[in-house]
């Protein structure tokens, strides 16, 4: 049997440790074979010694449109509020389709090169800002298709009913290739109506919902339980993502709890930001500040679908960031305190595969006939690239390399 492509001595995410290592085969960017000590030849053949071979990383929850302008904002003058929402919109008008496509591929590009193959992006939609961040990070889309699949997600950031054009250039976005609709409630005059708006959108164009949620120091109202209701009442389960959602990080873990169940019975996933929810969480505390990130592990023992994302990169909401997963997925078990390794093998699924089950790709994952979308990465579990936020070596798309990062090589003296 021939390949394009055979992959030696790969160690899976999902193997114990004491496994055999694995040769994959792939022929027509497809996993054609995996299994020990494949026969056969290849025209390219890399052995990569026993170290780690997952699954393409997936950012659900970006906004490329956005990055790379915290040198353009105003500058903080206090902890409380942040006010990070009002200092962006200050600069929107300055966006350009160019600039926008710019600052989004200087982005896109470091994702890549950290190792991430799918990406879902939210990209704000206004009078102010008009269609230019949706132009600017469309025209990504095929030009980059050769390293990451990438979806668009609208959203209203300032507001929908109380800031009028915003829906109908949401409309034509949608009618211009988004897939999935977002919502930012708290900034409109009216979030549940904002909230079922959204969920009307949505049925009449089908696709998918991701809405910024329930942000804030208190859970005394959740916007989270009237989504999981409507997301129930439409039969849209599986097809609706939250995001932030810090409000839970404050609950008793007997309330929590069944907001965990509803939104396991409703079929609502969420999406964890760590950078971003640690940032912004705790600025009206002076001492014992909270953390503001929600335990997604515990989440996910109760059933609920979810994952780990950038968010927002160099940013007035993030002023950091460089798009490595790994490394959001190390902050989050830091500030949540996992570290056992089921913890940290529970942690690496939500950068691969359930982010995949929430953005529904059913061919995600290192199997026969599946795409051949696989990264690289310089540790032999994901326990241990998680620990030492291990560097991403190597990363294919359908069979096809698409960065390469040499190992670290100490130069001792004679």
């Amino acid at each position: 049997m021939t390949f394009d492509l055979i992959i030696r001595n790969a160690s899976l995410v999902d193997t114990i440790s004491a496994a055999p290592l694995v040769d994959l085969g792939i022929r027509n960017g497809r996993y054609a074979a995996i299994q020990h000590k494949l026969p056969g030849g290849a025209p390219e053949v890399v052995d990569v010694g026993g170290r780690l071979v997952s699954p393409g990383f997936v950012e659900t929850h970006i906004h490329l449109d956005k990055a790379c302008t915290i040198d353009r904002c105003e500058c903080e003058t206090s902890r409380a509020p942040h006010r990070a929402m009002e200092r962006m919109s200050a600069i929107k008008h300055t966006f350009s389709v160019e600039d926008v496509n710019a600052r989004a591929r200087r982005t896109l590009e470091k994702c890549v090169l950290h190792g991430c193959t799918l990406m879902r992006t939210h990209v704000e939609l206004d009078p102010k800002v008009g269609l230019r961040g949706f132009e600017g990070v469309k025209a990504l889309i095929e030009d980059y298709a050769w390293a990451i699949d990438i979806e668009i997600c609208v959203m209203p950031q300032e507001g929908m009913l109380n800031n009028p054009g915003t829906e109908e250039l949401m409309i034509e976005a949608l009618q211009s290739g988004a897939r999935v609709i977002g919502a930012a409630p708290s900034y409109d005059s009216d979030p549940g109506g904002q909230i079922r708006r959204v969920f009307e959108l949505a049925r009449k164009f089908d696709v998918d919902i991701d809405m910024h949620l329930d942000s804030g120091a208190s859970a005394s109202h959740l916007d989270t339980l009237l989504v999981c209701e409507l997301t129930q009442k439409y039969g849209w389960g599986g097809r609706v993502a939250i995001g932030h959602v810090s409000k839970l990080s404050t609950m008793p873990l007997p309330e929590f709890d069944q907001v965990a169940q509803r939104m396991q019975a409703a079929g609502v996933a969420l999406t964890v930001l760590p950078s971003t929810d640690l940032y912004l969480s705790g600025r009206d505390q002076e001492s014992n500040v909270r953390r503001g990130v929600v335990d997604a592990n515990r989440l996910v023992r109760k059933g609920v679908n979810c994952s780990l994302s950038s968010n927002n990169i160099l940013n007035a909401f993030t002023p950091f960031g460089d798009g490595k997963l790994i490394r959001q997925a190390n902050l989050y078990a830091n500030i949540v305190q996992r570290a056992m390794p089921d913890d940290l093998r529970e942690t690496w699924r939500m950068f691969t595969a359930n982010s995949a089950q929430l953005m529904r790709r059913p061919d995600y994952g290192i199997a026969l006939d599946n795409p051949a979308d696989f990264v690289v990465i310089d540790a032999h579990s994901a326990v241990d690239a998680l620990r030492e936020i291990s560097p991403t070596l190597m990363g294919y798309r359908r069979g096809r390399r698409t960065f390469t990062r040499n190992p670290a090589v100490l130069h001792r003296p004679a």
